[in-house]
């Protein structure tokens, strides 16, 4: 027997609205939605608009790289889009699930659960070995240390045979290896990648990126990776840039060279109307 709709959720399904939170409904298929999302730091003449209404999906089992000028917003996309920051408003889910709001305690967990981190720091924990930090957040989670899993993974990138090395016997390529087989022994709905790269020569930077990008190809992973390289961005499905807190261009399956081009450009008109408004100003 199917029950009858009340008027007000009809009106919200023919919205897109979820009836029950007053917030639009999910699109199927995506892994991260942000939907009218803003996030400014202070107030009066002092307030920064950092995101200044940012509308993204991304689909599951993509490798989305994010791009811009210094002060474009990057840093502050990638924390309200994992939840490590409240927007100022605006909607943001991953995996389908809305995380505006959660208070810290469902955050914390969802984190922990449903996310995979990878930071140019690596952020290892010294006195673990690589087997512990890669199961680390499976018992920040409550859950089952599941030595086959760790081992699943560190096998994944080339590491098997380093589950009882500490860190810090191992090179830097080798710490990000372990921090990649860390963000995926959860099967994360999203791994985040802050500058993933930023501390790696060339080709220890190539090997780590062929990770991430196998990872999605294969796994089923879906990768978000804010970048300042463009010969990073280039592994990637597609290039988002940011300009100013909104995203101003994107590139599909780019080449290094085209993407440089397009930061050059981008970063040439930032310039030319922040200079725009100066002149205006004074």
């Amino acid at each position: 027997m199917r029950l009858r709709k009340g008027k007000r959720q009809q009106a919200g399904d023919r919205a897109g609205v979820d009836h029950r939170s007053g917030t639009p409904a999910a699109t199927p298929g995506l892994a991260v939605e942000l939907r009218g999302v803003r996030r400014q730091y202070g107030r009066g003449a002092g307030t920064v608009h950092a995101l200044a209404g940012v509308d993204l999906g991304l689909p599951r089992g993509t490798f989305t790289a994010v791009m811009g000028p210094s002060g474009s917003g990057k840093s502050t996309f990638l924390q309200c889009a994992a939840g490590l920051d409240r927007p100022s408003a605006g909607s943001v889910r991953l995996g389908g699930t809305e995380i505006t709001g959660m208070n810290e305690n469902e955050l914390t967990e969802l984190r922990r659960s449903r996310l995979g981190f990878v930071f140019q720091a690596f952020n290892l924990l010294p006195s673990l070995t690589v087997e512990q930090n890669v199961l680390l957040p499976l018992r920040l989670a409550g859950q089952r240390q599941d030595r086959g899993r760790a081992a699943a993974v560190l096998a994944q990138v080339g590491l098997a045979d380093k589950a009882r090395r500490r860190p810090g016997e191992l090179s830097g390529g080798q710490q990000q290896r372990v921090a990649v087989a860390r963000a995926l022994v959860t099967t994360p709905d999203v791994i985040f990648a802050d500058e993933p790269t930023g501390a790696l020569d060339t080709g220890t930077a190539a090997e780590v990126l062929g990770l991430l990008r196998h990872a999605v190809d294969t796994l089923g992973a879906t990768v978000v990776m804010v970048t300042h390289d463009p010969a990073a961005a280039a592994w990637a499905d597609r290039v988002l840039f940011l300009a100013d807190g909104a995203f101003a261009d994107q590139l599909e399956r780019g080449s290094a060279e085209r993407i440089a081009a397009r930061m050059t450009a981008l970063t040439g008109r930032t310039r030319a109307m922040a200079g725009a408004g100066a002149g205006v100003a004074a």
